[in-house]
């Protein structure tokens, strides 16, 4: 009789050092079908929020059911599809720069799937849990580290703007923390799709409970209070506004051209908007605000005219007695941008507090040589008054100022000034101060300390280009304002140390062997 051995049935929490790629016919629906929740949570115009929390929950399960390469490959080209709807959404223009990006930034979107998809089973579930969010959230970071786009888009944080409770966890984390609890929640979905398990589904609940019910308790123990101020945001009628475009649209060479025009030529038009703006000043002082703002180059202006446009608002600012911020769009001679992007800010007295110069200039589209990126900052009897232009409010580390309130001036277009808006809340969260994002031809808003909205106006739906809000004069101070990046740093450096884990386990394991 022969003696056989039989093979010891293997430990339960023995894992196979490579998992098989498994093929399901279904296995392309989720593609599908989590591709098509994307195009609905990229930070664009038709933002759904739930859709942020369950296409990385589709996606995942993709990958985790394909070959670990051609998985990636096939996340890859998904994110660069959102990133192609995000753009045409929004109407932004396609150029070489834009393809560049979206291509980047898919690679780094597929990065995380791709981490889970050879790490996870090698790793204990409780740390296998941590792959994916970690590398989601560092994702998000390096984008806004490496990338010029910001926030602007590949931020999951963003599809939560309306959300409140949860929004509060920016205060201490920054945006990054959204994108690590949604990656969380993916991970643990996808734990329990393989294997049925109540345990990660309740430390997973109780995780993401608790921080929504301290964001609500900071919402309802903590709310703004004390004094506030009448703040007055206008914009030039759209008559005005489309007399002066018609204008500028005969140069066909574009700022340079506007630039070198005979002064008789452009300055009408350019006259008739500060006329308007500065009439709106005068009417919204008369009914009580004590500071108004323009929105980003609400002026319009040669080089050689731009003393006595400045000297015109600051004459309104102390004959009104007003804190007066004014976006200024010089055109200048000099290539390769052609002028400047400004935001001026008046006292009551006339005296001019500080000239801003956009840090950063859209890619693609705006040549403008950046500011130096250091966000003014004064006392006032109305708080600590700070200021950034448009594009600069999508980078979390230049909002990371020690302000009150926070002037952000900005000139959208109708198919994104909602949506580029909406973002604007979480920098208010982050930060811990108010933001007023004053808009041309978009949506403006005023937001508190904890992202509520005290007002909005949209300019393709009012007749009178005109927000008013009452604004909290005294901000706080937040714990992501004070350790910063911390977070997001901790999350970059979690896949080394992932990595490294997986690699002493599966060494272990063959000496076992």
């Amino acid at each position: 009789m022969t003696n056989t051995a039989v093979p010891a049935p293997p430990h339960p929490t023995a894992q196979p050092t490579e998992r098989p790629a498994r093929t399901h016919r279904h296995t392309w629906l989720l593609l599908l079908l989590g591709t098509g929740a994307m195009l609905l949570a990229v930070g664009g115009r038709w933002d759904i929020a739930a859709a942020a929390w369950i296409f990385p929950v589709l996606l995942l399960r993709f990958t985790r059911l394909s070959r670990a390469w051609s998985g990636a490959l096939w996340i890859w080209l998904a994110h660069l599809g959102a990133a192609v709807f995000w753009v045409q959404e929004s109407a932004i223009g396609f150029n070489a720069v834009v393809l560049a990006g979206a291509l980047a930034l898919g690679a780094l979107q597929t990065l995380p799937f791709l981490a889970d998809r050879l790490l996870a089973h090698r790793l204990p579930p409780a740390t296998a849990a941590l792959v994916f969010p970690a590398g989601v959230a560092a994702a998000e970071f390096l984008i806004t580290l490496l990338s010029p786009f910001g926030t602007a888009y590949g931020s999951l944080a963003v599809t939560q703007h309306a959300n409140l409770p949860l929004l509060q966890v920016v205060s201490v984390t920054g945006p990054w923390g959204i994108g690590f609890l949604i990656g969380y929640v993916t991970s643990t979905a996808n734990r329990i799709w393989d294997r049925p398990s109540w345990r990660g589904g309740v430390v997973c609940t109780a995780v993401l409970l608790s921080v929504l019910l301290a964001g609500g308790a900071r919402l309802a123990f903590s709310p703004p209070q004390g004094t506030t101020v009448r703040i007055a945001g206008v914009s030039p009628a759209r008559t005005v506004t489309e007399r002066l475009q018609t204008t500028l649209d005969r140069f066909a060479d574009g700022p340079g051209g506007v630039a070198g025009a005979p002064a008789a030529a452009v300055r009408p038009a350019m006259t008739a908007v500060e006329d308007d703006l500065l009439a709106a000043t005068r009417r919204e002082a008369a009914a009580g605000a004590k500071i108004v703002i323009w929105p980003e180059n609400a002026v319009r202006t040669q080089e050689s005219q731009e003393s006595a446009a400045v000297a015109a608002a600051r004459a309104q600012a102390r004959r009104s007695g007003i804190y007066l911020e004014i976006g200024v769009r010089v055109y200048s001679t000099t290539a390769p941008a052609y002028g400047r992007d400004e935001a001026i800010l008046i006292d009551p007295r006339g005296t001019v507090l500080w000239t801003y110069q956009k840090a950063h200039p859209i890619p693609g589209s705006e040549r403008y040589k950046p500011g130096d990126g250091h966000v003014p900052v004064v006392r006032t009897p109305y708080g600590r008054l700070a200021d950034v232009i448009c594009y600069d409010a999508d980078f979390p580390a230049l909002m990371r100022t020690r302000a009150d309130i926070m002037f952000v001036p900005a000139h959208d277009w109708k198919e994104y000034g909602a949506a580029h808006t909406d973002k604007a809340a979480l920098a208010a969260v982050e930060g811990g101060y108010s933001l007023i994002r004053q808009d041309a031809e978009g949506v403006s808003a005023a937001y508190d300390d904890q992202g509520h909205v005290l007002a909005t106006a949209d300019y393709f739906t009012t007749a009178r280009q005109t927000m008013v809000a009452y604004v909290p004069v005294r901000g706080g101070t937040t714990i992501y304002d004070r350790i910063g990046d911390t977070f997001a740093w901790l999350c970059l450096a979690a896949p080394a140390a992932l990595t490294a884990t997986a690699a002493v386990r599966s060494r272990h394991r063959a000496v076992g062997r």
